[in-house]
């Protein structure tokens, strides 16, 4: 047996140095996802967003922390654009558009959940490292509350912003139908975000999510209970191959299709409990076909949840297909066809999601 000569390459110092700073940045990027969560936490965005310019010790003092660590937040903060510094006044002011992207929950640019869900991620690492060697999965159950909570507050806005005044609008005769009165069930709900902002918009209609994580039922319910979504909201229990019910004349799946071991099987028993007439909307990751379509900073974020979140789910179940998050619009087609519908199509989108309409 040959051996492959390896052929050594000059480094260009410059090129060097180049990557080595460029790693430091990452490095503080990387660090910065828990101050931020800290920043959250402690309600440091929030006092600065009240106060305005403020002191260590000012926000120390609203917040009731520690100066020392709020000195140290500050300049971590200033030091990477999120809070500007005046050496003057010895100030330090949260800019209106940190503030709104990163206290106001209701805004589609709020991106606090996201920190928040890759703060979790990551403290779950050394589990994914482990599984990687054998194969194994790590199961969404298995994450801590910092995934499961930022994954709500990652999307919930979103939603809020496009899914009954864009998503629904985009799909043939949907809305309609919702006014006058249909059953639709919300696959892999959640926390039931959706399912509610849905409940909420269209009081003649009956929902019902479903998600296997029984702890994020219990939460749904909890949600629904405390919103304006009345008796036409149920929750259930149930993997996306064995909900029940129907026929739905409308099935919802939310940014968890590529997460499932069995998307082809899922597909299948939506296809089951749909109605001839029905639609199936699919909302998954924005992403191109090719791998090279999505060498850019969206994909670069997503292409991290799928290593470290959504393909460990995945390879956790039965079958582990591990679609992957940037599965592409190609793949999603090949899994709905498999599965016997017939029509699909790209129906609307954002710079973060595809939304696709499937009929029987």
């Amino acid at each position: 047996m040959n051996t492959p000569t390896v052929v050594a390459s000059a480094v260009d110092p410059e090129k060097l140095m180049a990557f080595v700073f460029r790693a430091v940045e990452e490095a503080g990027a990387a660090l910065n996802c828990a101050l931020v969560v800290m920043g959250d936490r402690l309600g440091y965005y929030r006092a600065l967003t009240s106060l305005g310019p403020s002191t260590p010790s000012e926000l120390a003092e609203h917040t009731d922390t520690d100066e020392h660590y709020a000195r140290e937040w500050l300049n971590a903060q200033a030091a990477g654009s999120y809070v500007d510094y005046d050496p003057a006044t010895g100030r330090y002011h949260l800019p209106p558009e940190q503030a709104a992207a990163l206290t106001d929950e209701t805004s589609p640019a709020f991106v606090t959940g996201l920190f928040q869900i890759a703060h979790g991620t990551a403290r779950d690492a050394g589990d994914v490292m482990v599984a990687a060697a054998t194969g194994d999965g790590v199961g969404w159950g298995e994450h801590n509350h910092d995934v499961h909570e930022g994954c709500e507050r990652f999307f919930r806005p979103t939603y809020a912003a496009y899914l009954v005044n864009s998503w629904l609008p985009a799909l043939d005769g949907v809305v309609d139908k919702l006014n006058r009165g249909i059953f639709v069930a919300d696959v892999g709900c959640g926390h039931g975000a959706s399912t509610i902002l849905m409940a909420e918009a269209f009081g003649r209609s009956d929902f019902r999510g479903t998600d296997a994580h029984v702890e994020s039922i219990e939460t749904a319910r909890e949600r629904a209970a405390l919103s304006k979504a009345g008796a036409g909201i149920t929750f259930e229990s149930a993997a996306a191959d064995a909900f029940t019910g129907g026929p739905y004349d409308l099935i919802t799946m939310f940014d968890c299709l590529h997460d499932m071991g069995d998307p082809i099987g899922a597909a299948r028993h939506v296809r089951e409990m749909i109605a001839e007439d029905g639609t199936w909307m699919i909302v998954e990751p924005a992403a191109g076909d090719h791998v090279e379509d999505n060498f850019n900073p969206i994909g670069r974020a997503y292409y991290g949840f799928s290593t470290l979140l959504c393909t460990p789910s995945s390879l956790a179940q039965p079958v582990g297909l591990a679609l992957g998050t940037q599965a592409g619009p190609a793949r999603i087609r090949d899994v709905v066809t498999a599965a016997g519908f017939t029509r699909f199509r790209l129906a609307a989108q954002t710079p973060f999601n595809h939304v696709f309409e499937v009929r029987p």
